[in-house]
């Protein structure tokens, strides 16, 4: 369903090849095409897999903001943030410091992450993972829940309305929940017409510049659906940031670059839990 409008997909497809988004989407994009495994064979494997651990569930918690802290070696506009870390000891830290979740990037080439990544964190701790990936295939949606993620990521920028249900019901089907992540409000529509969107993160870091937006979160929170988690992702660098979208009614904040970077990582997350 198109409704008139550009699906996210189609937006990009039709801008020069110039941004960060555009080049990665190419690169997972070319990869589907060239993937000969059997979606049928792989959704039963996937239907097999132990259950998951209620990724969504977690980030309500009563008195403060949640945080999702998240697996970064690097990222493509900065380099390498904390190339050496280890999966498996950068996760027990943040679950001892309080993080209701963790996320891990699986891009290997962009952001130097793996699924080796993910297992190591998964298996070291016990709260939910999200794999933070470009999901571009249906395949990558079981791969997810293969590799024991909890949660898929779904970018509506990168998918048109067709991709976003079809990829979310599969998920759901699988026993995987789903973070949808908008940055606007017609991308917001979109993913609520499209998926049942019961978990909607807002980016606030521009898909062309890369630069971080400070008032997107805060602009588009009010459109969300009550009955939808709501997630304010990128540039959450401060705990007076922290506190504007905790009043702006996020319920979790998505945060990486500010935690692997830090000098006294357990007080930084801690700092983020501010008070809802």
């Amino acid at each position: 369903m198109n409704n008139g409008r550009d699906s996210g997909a189609e937006h990009y497809r039709r801008r020069p090849m110039a941004t960060y988004l555009d080049r990665i989407l190419s690169t997972h994009r070319d990869a589907a095409r060239h993937d000969a495994r059997s979606l049928d064979q792989l959704i039963d494997q996937a239907r097999q897999m132990p259950a998951t651990r209620g990724f969504r569930a977690a980030l309500r918690q009563p008195g403060h903001i949640s945080v999702i802290a998240e697996v970064k070696r690097r990222s493509p506009s900065k380099g390498d943030l904390f190339a050496d870390l280890d999966p498996a000891t950068l996760a027990a830290t943040y679950q001892g410091a309080g993080a209701a979740c963790i996320s891990v990037l699986t891009d290997e080439e962009y952001f130097g992450g793996s699924v080796a990544d993910l297992q190591a964190a998964r298996n070291a701790i016990t709260l939910p993972v999200i794999r933070k990936d470009f999901t571009v295939d249906a395949r990558d949606v079981c791969d997810a829940r293969l590799m024991g993620a909890d949660c898929v990521l779904l970018i509506a920028a990168a998918l048109d309305d067709s991709e976003l249900a079809d990829f979310s019901c599969l998920a759901y089907e699988l026993g995987l929940d789903v973070l949808v992540e908008v940055h606007d409000e017609a991308e917001l529509e979109r993913a609520v017409v499209s998926t049942k969107a019961d978990l909607i993160g807002v980016n606030q870091r521009d898909l062309v510049s890369f630069e971080v937006d400070t008032d997107r979160a805060v602009r588009v929170a009010a459109q969300i659906p009550a009955s939808s988690v709501k997630v304010a992702e990128s540039g959450v660098s401060s705990v007076q940031a922290a506190q504007r979208l905790a009043a702006a009614g996020y319920d979790a904040l998505l945060v990486g670059e500010y935690l692997v970077t830090s000098q006294n990582l357990d007080s930084a997350l801690r700092g983020l839990q501010v008070a809802t």
